[in-house]
C-alpha cells in the first residue's frame, strides 16, 4: 500500500480492526463442533448466526412459503438463473511470522488447530499465500540469495524455510490436500535493486533475467520439498517502497509488464512450469494500470490473473477490469485486522460486509493476511500493527479468534470450490447480501446486518422465507 496511506489508516477508516481479546478456544471450539454444516432437508432453509452472543451457531430452520404481493422494504430477491464467477475459495497467509507462531504450538495443539482451520469439514481454508523471502511479518530480513551481486544465483538457497515454513505448509496441505498455494515476494535480493537493500527501493532492469530464474529456483526448490506452488505474484504492492521501513520494492508499470512478457512467462514456458502468474497484487485504485498491462499481448499471454488489496479504492473497480477482460481471474490477496483495535473480536460485520463487496465484484477468492500472530502482532519487523486471523498467546499458547475469523466461517464453511455466485437484489439499509450455488446444487445466502435488528424476507421465484436478523449479525442460509 502507498506510503501516504498506511494499513493503520485504512483499518481505522473502514473499521476493519482487531483487539487483544477474543472468544477463547474453550468457548469457540464447541460452537464450531456443534454447528458443523449438515445437509438441510429439501424445502427447509438451514440457518447459522454470529451475533453478540453466538459464533457461527446453528439457529432454527425456516421454511419456504408461497409469496404474495411485491417485494417489501427488507426483502432480498434471488435470481439463481443470473450466474456470475466461479468461486475458488478462502484462506490466509502463511507468512514467516505465522509459520513461526504455528511452530510454537505442541504437535497435538497444532494438529487440533489445523483441523479446525483447514479440514474440509471445518473452516476448509483452501486458497492461501506464502512469501518468497522476507515480508514485514518475518523473524528477520532475508532473501534466498544474500550478499554481493550473484547474477548466476550460485548462492541461491531456501534453507531458511526448511526450519518451520516448509514443514508447516506440508502439514496444512496434509489436512487439506486441495489447498491452493500462491506465493509473493516483498522484495528481490538487495543486490538486484537500485538502493542495494531489501528495504524499499526499486527493481533494476538489468537483473530481470536473474530474477526470473530466482522465481524458477524457488518453485523448483519448493516442489522438491513436496510443496507445489500453483501461482505467483510479481511483487507484493508494486506501487510503494514503504519509505524503506520494511521489505518492499517499487515496480514501474512497464517494468512489471516487461518482466512478465519477456522474462518470467517465457522462462516458465521453456521450463514446463505451469504455475500461474498474477499481476498488480496491490490496491483497487490501480485498476487503470491493470488494464494497461493487460493490453500488452505478451502479458495477456502469460498472466492469467490480477491480485487485489483493499486498502485504497472500492471493490467495484475490479468490475471495471473484469468488464474489459472477462477471461482474467480476479483474486483478493491481502487484508487483515489491527491488534490494537478494541473491536478485534467482534468486527465480523465489518469483515463480512467487506467480503460481500469483494465477491459481488468478480473476485474468485479471498485470502486474508497473517493466519496467526501473537497478542502483540508479532513477529513483525515492519511498521504496521496487524493481527492474525487467530492469535496465539506467546506465553500460554492459548488461541483466540478475531472477528475476521468468524466472518470467514459464514463463507468458507458453506461455500464450496466450484460454486457460482448468482443474482441477489435488495436495498435494505445496513443489510448486504451475496448468494451462491454449490456444485451439488445447494444454495447459500450470506446476510450481513450491520445496523439494528430487523425482520427480513428472502424471495426466490414464487416462494419466500422470513427470518429475524439480530443487530450486528451475520446470518448464512443454506437450502436445496
Amino acid at each position: 500500500m502507498s506510503a501516504r496511506h498506511s494499513r493503520r489508516d485504512f483499518l481505522k477508516l473502514s473499521g476493519l480492526g482487531i483487539a487483544a481479546a477474543a472468544t477463547s478456544a474453550a468457548v469457540a471450539e464447541p460452537l464450531l463442533r456443534d454447528s458443523a454444516p449438515t445437509n438441510p432437508q429439501t424445502g427447509d432453509v438451514a440457518v447459522w448466526v454470529t451475533n453478540d452472543k453466538l459464533r457461527f451457531a446453528r439457529a432454527a430452520s425456516v421454511a419456504w412459503r408461497p409469496a404474495s404481493g411485491t417485494a417489501g422494504e427488507n426483502e432480498i430477491v434471488l435470481d439463481p438463473g443470473q450466474r456470475f464467477q466461479e468461486i475458488h475459495g478462502f484462506g490466509g497467509a502463511f507468512t514467516d511470522a505465522a509459520c513461526y507462531m504455528f511452530n510454537q504450538l505442541s504437535p497435538a495443539g497444532r494438529e487440533k488447530l489445523f483441523h479446525e482451520l483447514f479440514h474440509p469439514s471445518q473452516m476448509g481454508l483452501n486458497v492461501c499465500r506464502s512469501c518468497i523471502g522476507s515480508s514485514d511479518y518475518s523473524t528477520k530480513v532475508f532473501s534466498y540469495d544474500e550478499g554481493p551481486p550473484d547474477p548466476e544465483l550460485q548462492r541461491f538457497s531456501i534453507d531458511h524455510d526448511r526450519e518451520y515454513v516448509l514443514p508447516i505448509l506440508r502439514e496444512a496441505r496434509k489436512v487439506n490436500p486441495d489447498l491452493f498455494l500462491f506465493s509473493s515476494p516483498w522484495s528481490p535480493p538487495g543486490w538486484m535493486k537500485a538502493n542495494g537493500s531489501m528495504l524499499g527501493g526499486s527493481m533494476r532492469r538489468k537483473y530481470m533475467p536473474s530474477y526470473a530464474n530466482y522465481f524458477l529456483k524457488f518453485l523448483q526448490g519448493y516442489q522438491a520439498e513436496g510443496v507445489a506452488v500453483q501461482a505467483v505474484t510479481i511483487q507484493n504492492e508494486v506501487d510503494t517502497d514503504q519509505d524503506g521501513r520494511m521489505p518492499a520494492c517499487i515496480w514501474p508499470q512497464e517494468y512489471e509488464a516487461d518482466f512478465v512478457g519477456q522474462h518470467l512467462g517465457p522462462l516458465f514456458e521453456r521450463s514446463g512450469i505451469r504455475t500461474k502468474i498474477w499481476i498488480i497484487d496491490h490496491n483497487y485504485n490501480l485498476w487503470g494500470r491493470a488494464m494497461a498491462e493487460m493490453e500488452v499481448p505478451e502479458v495477456r499471454k502469460y498472466a492469467s490473473g490480477i491480485a487485489w488489496h483493499g486498502y485504497l479504492g472500492k471493490p467495484d473497480l475490479m468490475t471495471r477490469v473484469h468488464n474489459a477482460y472477462p477471461e482474467v481471474e480476479m483474486a483478493w490477496t491481502e487484508g487483515g485486522p489491527d491488534y490494537t483495535d478494541t473491536n478485534y473480536a467482534k468486527d465480523w460485520c465489518k469483515w463480512s460486509d467487506t467480503f460481500t463487496g469483494i465477491l459481488r465484484n468478480w473476485s474468485r477468492s479471498i485470502t486474508a493476511w497473517n493466519l496467526a500472530l501473537d497478542e502483540q502482532g508479532r513477529p513483525n519487523i515492519g511498521p504496521f500493527p496487524c493481527g492474525g486471523v487467530v492469535t496465539i498467546n506467546s506465553q500460554t499458547k492459548a488461541i483466540t479468534y478475531s472477528g475476521q475469523y468468524w466472518a470467514f466461517a459464514h463463507y468458507s464453511r458453506l461455500i464450496r470450490r466450484g460454486a457460482h455466485r448468482f443474482g441477489s437484489q435488495g436495498a435494505a439499509q445496513d443489510l448486504s447480501h451475496v448468494s451462491f450455488e454449490n456444485p451439488d446444487g445447494q444454495r447459500v445466502l450470506v446476510l450481513t446486518n450491520s445496523g439494528t435488528g430487523k425482520a427480513c424476507n428472502v424471495r426466490m421465484g414464487s416462494m419466500t422465507a422470513g427470518l429475524s436478523l439480530d443487530a450486528n449479525s451475520v446470518t448464512t442460509l443454506m437450502w436445496r
